[in-house]
């Protein structure tokens, strides 16, 4: 008898409609950035961020470093950020010339804890930027109210968060600006890019600017600028995308339901009063031996998983700061994210449950 093939844990959700997309932008012969771009932050502002304007890039990276500097942000400043997220947070500070300084997390939700950010102010502080990580929004009332009573800029890392919402309200639409990754494993995809939620006219024509090697008009270069256009390309890609996304995110909810309706021993993912988490990943916590429980959900069950993130980016050669942030350690070596996507199958999900009671029953 054969083994059952590998539940991945993350599958790109890539259809007909997208290659026709594409095909209609290349007969078009518009490949660059074009009228689809325009069309694509129209929809997407729209549809995800309550009609903020929003302004496409070439990766999530780029949303970070644009929208940072089109914010004021550089060197001599401090922003905190989260440790426990992808590097791309910190590293989009760093690109400014400011420094990122880390602070801990709310165990619960693994997003920013305020106390902890509070702590790490100091007079060089002009920003704090809350990654809502996993698809569960951070606590942006009081990070919001922390950011107003300091006089610091709110950004919002929502690279995982397309269409969470906090206290009803979209994430993406309390910070000065906010920025979605569009990345082949994010809840939806352009290929790759990033868009940028942006809270002012002036913010919105400075990225504008900026990403287009600093100047609105051709050959009048106002600022040093970059090359960060997303392509006509990716963004019918993610028009397309932008459509399915609300049923996609409802399978993922009903998904993460039944898998925390059905798992034993091991902790499931928390939702704070007044959020809408949209499931990025699905994060238990293992407390024993994480990583052999991985290895053996693969090799004896067929069901993929991934750490998201082993080392704390404090900790990582590209920084090395010296911090103490206990729940940050703790979570880096505890978490683990199971199959949620929409292409899973009943059958698949059952498989999932069996897997992990069976490994954690067994203590595995």
């Amino acid at each position: 008898m054969s083994s059952p093939s590998m539940i991945p844990a993350a599958k790109p959700l890539i259809g007909d409609e997208e290659r026709e997309a594409v095909d209609r932008v290349l007969r078009s012969g518009m490949i660059a950035q074009g009228p689809e771009v325009a069309a694509f932050e129209r929809e997407f502002a729209e549809q995800l961020v309550g009609g903020r304007a929003c302004v496409a890039v070439s990766s999530g990276t780029a949303g970070l470093h644009m929208g940072l500097l089109a914010a004021g942000v550089g060197a001599g400043d401090e922003v905190i950020v989260p440790s426990f997220t992808f590097a791309a947070t910190a590293n989009s500070v760093a690109l400014t010339g400011a420094t990122p300084v880390f602070a801990d997390i709310d165990p619960a939700t693994y997003c920013l804890d305020p106390a902890s950010v509070e702590a790490a102010i100091t007079e060089r502080t002009v920003g704090i930027m809350p990654v809502h990580l996993y698809g569960h929004p951070a606590d942006v009332t009081a990070l919001g109210a922390l950011a107003e009573a300091k006089g610091l800029q709110l950004f919002e890392d929502a690279a995982q968060a397309h269409g969470a919402t906090w206290q009803g309200a979209p994430v993406g639409s309390f910070g000065s600006f906010g920025m979605f990754s569009l990345y082949p494993t994010k809840n939806m995809t352009s290929g790759e890019g990033g868009m940028v939620s942006c809270a002012t006219p002036e913010l919105v024509r400075k990225v504008q600017v900026l990403r287009n090697q600093g100047m609105e008009k051709r050959y009048e270069n106002e600022v040093v600028g970059f090359n960060v256009r997303m392509t006509d390309v990716h963004a019918a890609i993610g028009r397309v995308q932008l459509t399915k996304l609300p049923a996609w995110t409802e399978q993922r909810q009903q998904n993460a339901a039944f898998l925390s309706g059905n798992l034993e021993g091991v902790v499931v993912p928390h939702v704070a009063d007044g959020a809408t988490h949209v499931y990025h990943q699905y994060t238990i916590r293992v407390p024993q031996d994480r990583d052999g429980f991985a290895a053996a959900l693969a090799s004896e069950h067929g069901v993929g998983s991934g750490v998201y993130y082993p080392i704390p980016n404090h900790q990582l050669p590209s920084f090395g700061y010296e911090y103490e942030l206990p729940e940050t350690a703790k979570a880096c070596a505890e978490v683990l994210s199971l199959p949620v996507h929409p292409a899973l199958s009943q059958e698949d999900l059952e498989r999932v449950v069996a897997a992990v009671n069976t490994l954690a029953k067994a203590g595995a």
